[in-house]
């Protein structure tokens, strides 16, 4: 096991990792920009490191600056968390050439699955079902037209290293599809540095399923159950539950199954997420997300399993230590992202904490960072809290969510907690009448 482990992030993922190492008896560095020098990670750290000022890429994207604090410092592993550097592969190279060992996947599984290209290789070659369209990326305008003639509209135009939500758009058309591509390809190579782009089959309601999944050395891989993250807003995630609700048995076990599959044959090591989309009783590979995921907490919630240590005891070298038999699911999670934005204008709202009252009680987790008098810096993600909450069935789950959400004060700036409360109590979303455009379509009627 680890001696020290550096953890390369801030907030709330930096104290989540902070308290796995504690329990497994580890010593921890935070890293911290200027801005962040009296944050919560800092203090609870057993040392820190400042890596520069606030802004991201003078910090915490920094490659050279994160390295020197881990060397300084000894450590002999960094936790990337989720976000900065966290799936960039470059920078898991230079983690393991200093001689320490990097928290997550090999840098090949990193380019594998940051590539959304390479990773529908690897899903169809392992036999996962793929939406129509290109099989790879298109070389030109007249062969993505050719290619939409075959699979045909409405589709997606997608940048091969894209991710978020970002360098995407839906074509109904040939008209559109000949007007879009250049633009995309053009904003995919300013933003991800690769104008590559694809084509696949839109879906117009579908439900975005993922499954949690792990992988050791040795051959091992199972899955830790599913969740449903189809309450986005513009590709962005919202609320988060788990397990998936109203799947058929035998959609679940199909879903379940082929996740497990891809990580065994791709030989993945560390925990990671197979995400896919849900329509009727077909399910379609999406992508992979090689690292740990803002919304683990519903997964951990509903089966025990502590994710963040097993995370860190696979990439020690560790055998898997648990069996999928010993995966079982239990009770209904929700997790809703508390941000610190205006909840109708989505615009971002930094500035100080002026009052803080987290909500508590059985079956009530909130995994953050602030307190009364934080600041809530404008430099960074808006993400202020995830609260979650578990109870025996997602009715029950809804009720308890809904109670502590209006226990919960954050005064001082804006948060999502209005629309989230509207959102809970919508009967589209009891009954499960949902998507992943719903809301971006409820807000319409607003």
């Amino acid at each position: 096991m680890f001696r020290k482990v550096l953890i390369a992030n801030r907030g709330e993922i930096a104290l989540r990792v902070i308290r796995a190492c504690r329990e497994l008896g580890i010593r921890t560095v935070a890293v911290y920009s200027e801005a962040d020098k009296h944050s919560t990670h800092v203090q609870f750290a057993d040392e820190s490191v400042c890596i520069g000022p606030a802004q991201a890429t003078k910090s915490y994207l920094s490659l050279p600056a994160v390295i020197s604090a881990a060397d300084i410092t000894r450590a002999d592993a960094v936790h990337p968390g989720y976000g900065f550097l966290a799936e960039n592969a470059t920078f898991a190279e230079a983690v393991n050439a200093h001689g320490m060992t990097f928290i997550g996947p090999s840098p090949a599984h990193l380019r594998q699955f940051g590539d959304k290209l390479s990773a529908k290789a690897a899903a169809r070659a392992a036999g996962l079902p793929l939406l129509p369209g290109s099989h790879g990326a298109v070389e030109d305008l007249e062969e993505a037209v050719t290619v939409a003639r075959e699979a045909g509209y409405p589709l997606m135009l997608k940048a091969a290293a894209g991710g978020g939500g970002k360098g995407m758009r839906i074509v109904e058309d040939e008209e559109q599809l000949r007007k879009f591509f250049v633009i995309t390809a053009t904003e995919a190579k300013a933003a991800f540095g690769s104008g590559l782009v694809f084509l696949e089959r839109l879906l117009r309601a579908p439900r975005h399923v993922e499954v949690q999944v792990a992988g050791d050395r040795f051959g091992n891989a199972i899955h830790v159950g599913d969740r449903d993250c189809s309450m986005q807003r513009r590709h962005q995630k919202i609320i988060e539950e788990a397990p998936a609700p109203d799947l058929s048995d035998s959609l679940r076990a199909r879903i379940l199954a082929a996740a497990a599959r891809l990580v065994s044959s791709t030989g993945y090591v560390t925990v990671g997420t197979c995400e896919f989309l849900v329509e009727g009783d077909e399910f379609f590979f999406l992508e992979v997300n090689p690292r740990i995921q803002v919304e683990h907490p519903v997964s951990e919630m509903v089966t025990g399993i502590d994710l963040v240590q097993l995370q860190i005891r696979l990439a020690a070298g560790e055998r898997m230590p648990i069996t999928q038999d010993q995966v079982q699911v239990r009770g209904h999670a929700i997790e809703v992202r508390v941000n610190a934005e205006d909840p109708w204008k989505f615009t971002p709202s930094p500035g100080r904490i002026t009052g803080y009252h987290a909500p508590g009680g059985p079956g009530v987790r909130v995994d953050s960072a602030v307190h009364e008098g934080a600041m809530v810096q404008p430099y960074y993600d808006s993400l202020v809290a995830k609260l979650i909450v578990y109870a025996p069935d997602r009715e029950a789950a809804i009720r308890k969510l809904l109670g502590a959400l209006d226990e919960y004060v954050v005064e001082g700036i804006r948060t999502s907690i209005p629309l989230q409360k509207l959102l809970l109590a919508d009967p589209a979303f009891r009954e499960v009448r949902f998507h992943t455009r719903y809301i971006d379509e409820w807000l319409k009627t607003r």
